[in-house]
C-alpha cells in the first residue's frame, strides 16, 4: 500500500495546499529558520550570508558556506531553490 492509498486519505492536486502555502509565504522571511544540509546548523534567514543581489541572491550558511537558498528573477517570475536547506521553518503569527 503506498502512502496515497491509506484508508481515509485522498490524493489531491497541489491546489489543495494553496491556503497553507499562502500562510507560509506571507510571513517575514528574514525570521524563518533554515537548517543547513551541509552541516546541520540552524540560522535565521536574516543571518545567512547573501551574495549577488543584482538579479537575485545566493544565501549561504554562516558556518560552512553551503548555498542554502537561491532566489532569482526570471522574467515576470521569481524562482526559489531550497536545495541547500533540510528545512525552513516559518513562524506564522495570527
Amino acid at each position: 500500500m503506498s502512502d496515497s492509498d491509506e484508508p481515509g486519505e485522498a490524493r489531491l492536486d497541489g491546489n489543495a495546499a494553496g491556503a497553507l502555502l499562502a500562510e507560509v509565504f506571507r510571513c517575514e522571511p528574514s525570521m524563518a529558520r533554515a537548517v543547513c544540509s551541509g552541516c546541520g546548523a540552524i540560522a535565521p534567514v536574516g543571518a545567512l550570508w547573501a551574495y549577488g543581489l543584482e538579479m537575485g541572491a545566493i544565501l549561504r550558511c554562516p558556518v560552512c558556506d553551503t548555498a542554502i537558498i537561491r532566489v532569482g528573477a526570471a522574467g515576470t517570475a521569481i524562482v526559489v531553490d531550497l536545495r541547500g536547506a533540510v528545512s525552513v521553518r516559518f513562524e506564522v503569527v495570527p
